[in-house]
C-alpha cells in the first residue's frame, strides 16, 4: 500500500546541502543536515545548528524534530528539546539545538551530517469544554506509579 503525500514547500537556503530525505522507504522521519561545522563540548555542551532549509508546514500540521537513535547511542548526542516543535506558521530556518550528554568526549559535528529527524503529523486544535468532573476512573498515582 502507498501512503500519500503531503506537498510541503521548502526553500533550500543552502543549495550544497541535500534536502531532508527518507533513509528508507516507509520510514516516518526525514533526516535534517548540519549546515556548518560545530563541536557539541562533553558534559552537557549545546549548539544550535541551521539545517540550511525553510518550510510551510500546511495549517493543520507540525513538524516534530527528533534525535536520531544512533547519534544518542553512539555518543550521547541528543536534540535537548525534543521532540521539537515546528508550529505552521514558522517560516524562518530549522535550527537544531543539539546536547551532548557524554561525560568525557566533545561531540564534532561536520557540515552535511545528519543530526536529526523531521516528523511531520496532523494535529487537532483544542476547544475547551468546561465541566465540574470528568468521566471515567481516576487511577491515581503519577509520575513512575504504573511501576517499572
Amino acid at each position: 500500500m502507498v501512503a500519500s503525500m503531503l506537498a510541503v514547500p521548502i526553500v533550500q537556503l543552502d543549495l550544497d546541502l541535500a534536502l531532508p530525505s527518507y533513509a528508507h522507504a516507509g520510514d516516518a522521519g526525514l533526516d535534517l543536515c548540519a549546515r556548518h561545522d560545530a563541536i557539541v563540548p562533553a558534559g552537557g555542551g549545546r549548539s544550535i545548528m541551521p539545517t540550511g532549509i525553510a518550510i510551510a508546514i500546511p495549517a493543520g500540521y507540525a513538524g516534530f524534530v527528533l534525535p536520531r537513535s544512533g547519534l544518542a547511542l553512539k555518543h550521547g548526542v541528543t536534540v535537548v528539546n525534543a521532540p521539537g516543535l515546528v508550529d505552521s506558521a514558522y517560516r524562518g530556518e530549522i535550527k537544531i539545538v543539539l546536547l551532548n550528554t557524554d561525560p568525557h568526549d566533545e561531540y564534532r559535528v561536520h557540515r552535511g551530517d545528519r543530526i536529526a529527524q523531521l516528523v511531520l503529523q496532523r494535529v487537532e486544535q483544542v476547544s475547551w469544554q468546561l465541566v465540574t468532573s470528568l468521566d471515567g476512573h481516576d487511577r491515581g498515582g503519577g509520575f513512575g506509579h504504573s511501576g517499572r
